[in-house]
């Protein structure tokens, strides 16, 4: 049995997939003020219900009825993906399920007319990728993948410091860090770590963020050759554990990326000019605070015979935006930003977009390390 219709100003969402990464999900479509979870998916009946069961501890749901009165209401447990998929109460799926299971729901979600939010890596291959956007773009229906930070504020306000003249000037290198230092039981009890369920590892755990940064510091341009290598691998050599990547752009720009699961947590970005440079220390998830900041330097070398002075010249900027878990954080504002897609019939073309190209380089980076580093074209 369905829950009531809702009011057409909120989307109606099904998970699929009871991933930690859901939970905070879960709260973000609470937050987003367009957005109510009517059910949960998992192949084990009782997982989907225990998901259930904490998040409305912590986060309980509501629904919302034709004048906009809202309610609470349980969200549905069920365990069969396509069920949930044909539900009449879910209008858009979250896909939080494994790297190689992906194509598969994607594509079934947008023939029955659902908009899609994926977890990232989109996809095994390139191909596959395109086909999941091709039925969505067939179907007319909003595709996204779940990189929260697309959506910070921070990023626009970067954006504007690295346009303005005089301070970073022509961009010359973008250079991202992502990593944290998993346990000892990650190889043998972590998915991440399972060629079968994610073949790219922390490649597609952690450099698709490296990758997406670049991109959106290149204006969405894609690189014309990358060459990367797996440092060391799980699996016999299969599933990266730390992987180095470097890309060239069509204007001199380049970028390199180094991702882990056997380092600390760290989480910085740097885009440099040939006046200044920015610097960004949770590029990925902001550290806990009502602001998301970074810095932009110009330092100085002076050189006067035996006296030499490099000085310091470092300014400090933010926009207010939580951290995570309010209605301004850059989670709410992805679910956000997608309820008003699918709300107004218009799906976001450059969220597919960058998508797209994103996957497309972490292909090209797969392949350059199957052939030693050799620079691949794309």
């Amino acid at each position: 049995m369905t829950q009531s219709t809702n009011s057409p100003s909120h989307v109606r969402w099904g998970i699929i997939g009871a991933a930690q990464i859901a939970r905070k999900n879960w709260k973000a479509i609470r937050m987003s003020g367009n957005g109510v979870v009517s059910a949960v998916a998992s192949r084990d009946l009782s997982r989907a219900e225990a998901f259930i069961h904490d998040c409305c501890m912590e986060v309980p749901p509501v629904t919302f009825d034709a004048s906009g009165q809202a309610t609470l209401a349980r969200p549905v447990a069920v365990d069969d993906y396509q069920q949930l998929i044909d539900r009449d109460d879910v209008d858009a799926v979250y896909i939080a399920l494994p790297t190689s299971l992906r194509k598969r729901w994607v594509v079934a979600a947008a023939n029955a007319g659902k908009h899609v939010l994926c977890e990232k890596p989109m996809a095994v291959h390139a191909d596959d990728a395109e086909e999941m956007i091709g039925a969505c773009r067939a179907n007319n229906v909003t595709f996204m993948d779940g990189v929260m930070f697309d959506h910070s504020q921070r990023l626009p306000a970067m954006k504007q410091v690295l346009a303005e003249p005089g301070k970073v000037g022509t961009l010359r290198r973008v250079q991202t860090h992502f990593s944290f230092c998993a346990d000892d039981s990650f190889q043998s009890d972590n998915i991440r770590a399972n060629a079968d369920l994610e073949p790219h590892g922390c490649l597609g755990d952690l450099g698709w963020y490296c990758i997406r940064f670049t991109l959106w510091a290149a204006d969405d341009r894609l690189p014309t050759a990358v060459s990367g290598r797996a440092i060391t691998s799980y699996e016999g050599g299969n599933v990266p554990a730390e992987f180095q990547g470097e890309l060239k752009f069509d204007d001199d720009l380049s970028a390199g990326f180094f991702c882990s699961f056997r380092c600390v947590n760290q989480q910085t970005a740097t885009i440099t000019g040939d006046l200044g440079y920015v610097t960004v220390d949770d590029f990925v998830l902001p550290f806990v605070d009502a602001e998301s900041k970074w810095q932009l330097h110009q330092h100085e070398l002076q050189v006067d015979n035996c006296r030499w002075n490099f000085g310091r010249h470092s300014v400090g900027d933010a926009v207010r935006e939580h951290a995570s878990g309010e209605a301004d954080s850059q989670e709410v504002r992805m679910i956000r930003s997608f309820g008003e897609s699918v709300l107004s019939g218009t799906p976001d073309a450059r969220a597919a977009d960058i998508a797209m190209k994103t996957q497309r380089v972490l292909d090209a980076l797969r392949r350059s390390d199957a052939e030693k580093g050799a620079w691949v074209t794309l």
